[in-house]
């Protein structure tokens, strides 16, 4: 089976299980599954933690062998098994492309202002006469 058919088979495009398959991305989540429902006799524990025996005891007649051809790029689908860390492709943690922008510091000046003093009151009556009161000083 080439990759293209297998990319098929799980349903998903050729383009993404080439960069899986070459160590440009890695699987998610949901491409994991979905490989777990198109080959349900490939262990889960396998796929996720590359922990114990790649296939499980389900024998079917239309299952999936491993073909050399369609992982030869990716350690992790080994037919002897789960590969060791220290022979599994990870990606490399690049540095960002744009350099991180540099700390602005805000200051803020409180200025004081002189206390507001009271320089006349004025009371309106409803007769239309008012009153002014000034404080003394």
């Amino acid at each position: 089976m080439t990759a293209a058919q297998f990319a098929e088979k799980i349903g998903i495009s050729p383009s993404s299980l080439s960069h899986i398959l070459s160590g440009r991305n890695n699987p998610s989540l949901e491409v994991v599954m979905k490989i777990h429902k198109a080959c349900d006799y490939i262990s889960l524990d396998w796929l996720l933690y590359g922990e114990g025996q790649m296939e499980t005891d389900v024998d079917s007649d239309n299952n999936i062998h491993y073909t050399p051809s369609l992982f030869d790029e990716n350690s992790l689908f080994t037919p002897e098994g789960p590969a060791s860390p220290e022979y599994r492709k990870e990606n490399e943690v690049k540095a960002p492309l744009y350099p991180s922008k540099e700390i602005v510091r805000e200051e803020i000046k409180y200025v004081e202002i002189p206390a507001k003093k009271i320089t006349e009151i004025r009371i309106f009556f409803d007769n239309g006469t008012y009153e002014t009161f000034k404080p003394e000083n």
